[in-house]
C-alpha cells in the first residue's frame, strides 16, 4: 500500500481508540484475498495488540453458523422453506401438562418450543422468524449457559412476538436454533463441524469456542469518567450460535476473503451472492439483512459483514465484493468504539485512495453464431433495448436511452436448447428464451412472456392481441 493510505489508516484508528476510549483497538485491510494492512492502539504505551491477538467478536459468530446452514442446504439435506420441526423432532413437542418435562421448562415452553417448529429455515437466517429478540431472563449475555440446559430454555413461554415473515426482528435465541440444526444433522457440536469443514480449510487456526492466549481482556469504561473495570467472561451454552466466537483480525482477514470470493470445497461464489441478497428491510434506514449477513449502506457504498457485541468487546467486518475490499475493527470495551464506523472507513480510505484495477478486457476466443445472432437491438412493444453477448456466453439486457429494466443473465444448459437465468433486479430467476420459426431463423425472444422484437412491434413476431403495422 501506499505511505499515505497507511497513514491515513492508521490516523483513523487512532482517533477511533481514543474517542471511543478502547483500552485497545485493532483495525485491518483486506484487498484482493489477502491481509494488506493492520494497524492498533493500546492504552499502553508500545503495547499495541497484532494480528495475532484474540478479541470475543460477538454476534459476527452468526456469519459463521449462517455458512454451516448453507452448506447443509448446498448439500441437499435441507431447504430454506423447511419447517425447523422437519429436522428438529423436539419442536413438535404436545403441550399436555407435564409432558415438557424431558424439555427441562414447564407445559408453556414446550408450547413455545412448538411454535419455534413451525418457523423456516430461512426466517431464522433472515431475522424474519418474528422469535423474540433475547431468551427469557436472566441476561443470557452475563450468565453461564448451564442455566438454559435445554432449547425451550433459550426460548420460553411466548418467543413469538411478530406474525413469521412480515417483518425483521432480530433475533438471538433464533441462531442457537440453527445451531441446535446444524448439530442434529452433522452429529456433532457446531463449533467442531465449523472447524472441520470451514475453519481448517480456511486456515482460520486462532478462531476458537474459548480464548486462547494471546488474548485481549474485555473492559467495561465507565461512561462519564476515565476509569474502567474488566468484564468477566461466560460459556454461553446454547446460545453460544448467536455470539460465542473469539477470533483475530489475521483470522477475520481470511474470513472477509471468503465472504468475497467463496472458497472451493466450503462454500461458492454463487451462494455467497445469494446470502448477500437483501431478505429483510432494516429497522432502521440504511442497511438491511441478508441470509446470515448484515447489509450496509455506506455512502453509494454497498457493504455485508457483521458486526458484533459481547460483555467487555465491540468488532465489525466489512466487505465490499465489487471492490474486493473488506475492513475489520475489534476493540476491547463493552461500549464506546464505533467499530462498524470505524471499519467501514477503513474500507473507504483503501478503496477510495487505491481503487480496484479491473481486469483487462479480453475476448472470447469464439462464440457460436447462435449467441452472436441475439446480439443488439431489442424492443419491448416501442421501448430500445440492448442485448450484449459476453465472452463466458452470458447476456446483459437495458434499455438504450432512460432508465428501465435492466439485468445480466447466465446460461442455463437444460438439454432443450439454451436458455438464460436472470441474475439481478426485475428479472432475477426469470428465463429469457430465444424463439424461432420452423425454418430456424430467429423470431423473438420471450423473457417471462415479454416479447422482444426486432422491430417495434414487428408485426411478423407472434404479438399478443396483434399489431397490424406502422403503414
Amino acid at each position: 500500500m501506499l505511505p499515505s493510505t497507511r497513514r491515513a489508516l492508521l490516523q483513523r484508528v487512532a482517533v477511533g481508540q481514543r474517542d471511543g476510549r478502547a483500552p485497545s483497538l485493532v483495525g485491518a485491510v483486506v484487498r484482493d484475498g489477502s491481509l494488506v494492512w493492520c494497524g492498533s492502539r493500546s492504552m499502553i504505551e508500545g503495547h499495541a495488540p497484532d494480528a495475532d491477538t484474540q478479541y470475543r467478536i460477538g454476534s459476527l459468530t452468526k456469519s459463521f453458523v449462517a455458512v454451516l446452514v448453507m452448506r447443509l442446504r448446498d448439500e441437499g439435506l435441507i431447504d430454506l422453506a423447511d419447517p425447523l420441526s422437519r429436522h428438529l423432532p423436539e419442536t413438535t413437542a404436545p403441550s399436555r401438562p407435564g409432558s415438557a418435562a424431558d424439555l427441562g421448562g414447564t407445559g408453556l415452553d414446550a408450547d413455545g418450543l412448538r411454535a419455534a417448529g413451525r418457523l423456516t429455515v430461512a426466517q431464522l437466517l433472515s431475522h424474519t422468524s418474528g422469535i423474540a429478540s433475547e431468551t427469557p431472563g436472566p441476561w443470557w449475555e452475563r450468565t453461564p449457559g448451564d442455566l438454559r440446559p435445554e432449547l425451550a430454555d433459550v426460548l420460553g413461554a411466548d418467543p413469538v412476538k411478530h406474525p413469521a415473515g412480515r417483518r425483521y426482528h432480530y433475533s438471538n435465541p433464533g441462531f442457537a436454533l440453527l445451531g441446535a440444526l446444524v448439530e442434529r444433522l452433522r452429529g456433532t457440536h457446531w463449533y467442531e463441524a465449523l472447524r472441520a469443514e470451514v475453519l481448517e480449510p480456511l486456515g482460520m487456526s486462532r478462531t476458537t469456542l474459548l480464548p486462547q492466549a494471546p488474548a485481549a481482556g474485555g473492559f467495561a469504561v465507565h461512561p462519564w469518567a476515565d476509569v474502567m473495570r474488566p468484564e468477566a467472561v461466560q460459556d454461553t451454552g446454547l446460545m453460544a450460535p448467536a455470539g460465542q466466537l473469539w477470533s483475530t483480525a489475521g483470522d477475520l482477514a481470511r474470513w472477509a476473503a471468503f465472504l468475497t470470493d467463496g472458497r472451493a470445497g466450503v462454500l461458492g461464489e454463487a451462494t455467497l451472492e445469494e446470502m448477500r441478497r437483501p431478505a429483510a428491510p432494516p429497522e432502521d434506514p440504511g442497511g438491511g439483512y441478508g441470509l446470515g449477513l448484515q447489509l450496509g449502506q455506506y455512502g453509494k457504498r454497498r457493504l455485508s459483514g457483521h458486526t458484533g457485541s459481547m460483555p467487555g468487546f465491540l468488532a465489525t467486518l466489512w466487505v465490499s465484493p465489487q471492490e474486493r475490499v473488506g475492513a475489520i475493527v475489534l476493540a476491547n470495551a463493552t461500549s464506546g468504539p464505533q467499530v462498524g464506523t470505524i471499519a467501514a472507513d477503513l474500507l473507504a480510505i483503501t478503496a477510495d485512495a487505491e481503487p480496484v484495477l479491473p481486469p483487462a478486457w479480453r475476448p472470447a476466443d469464439s462464440l457460436p453464431p447462435e449467441l452472436l445472432e441475439l446480439a443488439g437491438p431489442w424492443y419491448w412493444g416501442t421501448n430500445a433495448y440492448a442485448l450484449r453477448v459476453h465472452a463466458d456466453g452470458g447476456l446483459s439486457l437495458g434499455p438504450l436511452t432512460g432508465s428501465g429494466r435492466a439485468a445480466r443473465f447466465h446460461v442455463e444448459h437444460n438439454g432443450t436448447g439454451d436458455t438464460w437465468i436472470g441474475r439481478e433486479g426485475y428479472y432475477a430467476g426469470e428465463r429469457l428464451r430465444p424463439v424461432r420459426r420452423p425454418d430456424g431463423s430467429l423470431s423473438h425472444l420471450d423473457l417471462g412472456s415479454f416479447v422482444f422484437t426486432r422491430e417495434p412491434y414487428d408485426p411478423a413476431a407472434p404479438v399478443p392481441g396483434g399489431f397490424p403495422g406502422w403503414s
